[in-house]
C-alpha cells in the first residue's frame, strides 16, 4: 500500500513525518512518535502497515524496547531534549515531565498529550478532533469512542469508531482495521446482526499486518464465536465458523498467546463435534477434534484452569466414544478414565447436573465395554441425581440403558 501524505502544520513541521503509526499497536508503542528523517522512514512505513521493521534504526531504539515490553530500557534510550523525545518520555513515564511542557513543544501534535492522559486514566477530558485529519483525527476519535463506552453508549461509540476507521483508511489500513475490529466487538456484545460482517471487514483491512497476528487471530475467533452461537438456532451457519478457527490457529503459535491458542483449538473441536455426521468426512472431523482437544489440554491444566480443563476433557472423552477407530476398545477405556477424572471435579453438592451427565456418559461407555456391574453403579447414581433435579427426559434415557444391560445379562 502507498500511504497518503498528510501535510504537517507549521508548528510541527520538521518534528515528524506524517502519517504516523498512531494506535496501530497498543500502548506504549502505539503512541510513540517517530522522529523525522530518511533513516526512520522505512520503519515508519512498516509500522503503519501493521508490520515490524526489518531493521530498527538507532534513533528508534526506544520504540524497539517498548515493543518488547522493556520500559526501563526504552526510557534509557531517550536521551534527547527535543520535543519528540520529551513526548515519548512522557508516554513511557507521565510523571517524569510536565504535560504542559510537552504539549507546548509539539504544536499541532499537542493533542496527543491529552490522548495519552485519557488512555492512562489520568484525565476524563475528551480531546476534540475538529480541524484534525488522517491518523491524528482517527486517534482522537478513538478516545471519544472509549468515552462513549464508559458512558454506556455503545451505539454512539460504534458510530464514532466507524468515522475513525473511515478517516484512517487512506493513511493506514492497519489502523482502520484495528478501529473497525473494536466497533465489531461492540456490535457483538450488543447482539447486532452486523457483527460478523464487521469482523470480516476488519480482517480484510488487516490483511498482511504481520505484526498484529495475535490481534487478527482474536478477530477470527470472535467472528467464529458469533457464528458458533448463532448455529445453535441455525445449524447451517456452523460450517462458516470453521475457516475462522483455522485461520486463527494458522496465525499464532502456543508461545505467542497460550490461552488464545488453546481456546481456538477447544472451540474448533466443539464446532466439529456438534456438526452432524452426514458424510464420510465427518469421521475425519472427529479425529481432528480429538487432536485439537489434546492440544488445548497442554494449556488448560486442572490446576490453573479447572473449568476449561473439565469442559475440554469431557469433549475429548465424547470424541473418543464416537470416533470410528481400529483401536475402539482402547479409546473407550481412555474415555472411562477421563470421565472418572472429571467426576473428581464435579461435586454432587455444587454441580449435581454436571455430575449426573458425566456419570450417565461413563455408565453408557462401561456398558459398551461389557463392565456391567460398574456401569450399573454409575447409572444408578446418575438416575438418582436426575430424579432429584426433575429431569424426566434424562431419567428416561438412563433407564433405557439400564434396561439394555438387564437384557444383555439375561442372555
Amino acid at each position: 500500500m502507498t500511504d497518503i501524505a498528510v501535510e504537517p502544520t507549521e508548528a510541527d513541521a520538521g518534528l515528524v513525518t506524517r502519517p504516523q503509526p498512531l494506535g496501530v499497536f497498543g500502548l506504549p508503542l502505539g503512541y510513540l512518535l517517530i522522529p523525522a528523517g530518511q533513516d526512520t522512514d522505512a520503519a515508519r512505513a512498516a509500522l503503519l502497515a501493521g508490520c515490524l521493521p526489518e531493521v530498527w534504526p538507532e534513533r528508534m531504539t526506544a520504540h524497539r524496547h517498548a515493543y518488547l515490553g522493556d520500559r526501563a530500557a526504552a526510557l534509557a534510550a531517550l536521551t534527547g531534549d527535543d520535543p519528540v523525545s520529551r513526548y515519548n518520555r512522557f508516554v513511557l513515564d507521565p510523571d517524569g515531565v510536565s504535560p504542559d511542557v510537552v504539549r507546548a513543544g509539539l504544536g499541532g501534535l499537542g493533542v496527543l498529550v491529552d490522548v495519552v492522559l485519557f488512555a492512562l486514566g489520568r484525565s476524563d477530558a475528551v480531546p476534540d478532533a475538529d480541524g484534525l485529519d488522517g491518523e491524528l483525527a482517527a486517534t482522537v476519535l478513538a478516545v471519544a469512542a472509549s468515552a462513549a463506552v464508559d458512558a454506556h453508549a455503545p451505539i454512539e461509540a460504534v458510530a464514532i469508531l466507524d468515522k475513525a476507521a473511515q478517516t484512517a483508511t487512506p493513511v493506514s489500513r492497519a489502523l482502520a482495521g484495528v478501529l473497525a475490529g473494536a466497533a465489531a466487538g461492540l456490535c457483538r456484545d450488543a447482539g447486532e446482526p452486523s457483527a460478523v460482517g464487521r469482523f470480516e471487514r476488519a480482517l480484510t483491512l488487516l490483511g498482511g499486518a504481520d505484526g498484529l497476528k495475535v490481534a487478527r487471530a482474536e478477530l477470527h475467533l470472535a467472528a467464529a464465536g458469533v457464528l458458533h452461537e448463532q448455529a445453535a438456532q441455525r445449524p447451517e451457519l456452523m460450517p462458516a465458523a470453521i475457516p475462522h478457527y483455522h485461520s486463527a490457529l494458522q496465525l499464532i503459535r502456543r508461545e505467542d498467546a497460550p490461552l488464545l491458542w488453546a481456546s481456538g483449538h477447544a472451540d474448533l473441536a466443539t464446532a466439529y463435534l456438534t456438526m452432524p455426521m452426514v458424510e464420510a468426512s465427518g469421521q475425519l472431523r472427529l479425529g481432528i477434534a480429538a487432536q485439537s482437544l489434546r492440544q488445548a489440554l497442554t494449556v488448560f491444566t486442572r490446576d490453573e484452569h479447572p473449568q476449561r480443563w473439565a469442559s475440554v476433557q469431557l469433549n475429548l472423552a465424547n470424541s473418543l466414544v464416537y470416533t470410528p477407530s481400529r483401536h475402539r476398545e482402547e479409546n473407550l477405556v481412555e474415555a472411562v478414565e477421563i470421565y472418572e477424572a472429571v467426576l473428581e471435579a464435579r461435586d454432587r453438592e455444587t454441580d449435581p447436573s454436571g455430575r449426573a451427565r458425566v456419570l450417565a456418559n461413563q455408565g453408557n461407555v462401561l456398558a459398551h465395554l461389557g463392565v456391567f456391574d460398574q456401569a450399573k453403579a454409575k447409572l444408578y447414581e446418575a438416575r438418582f441425581l436426575f430424579e432429584e433435579l426433575g429431569d424426566t427426559d434424562a431419567v428416561r434415557s438412563v433407564r433405557g440403558v439400564l434396561d439394555e444391560i438387564s437384557r444383555e445379562g439375561a442372555r
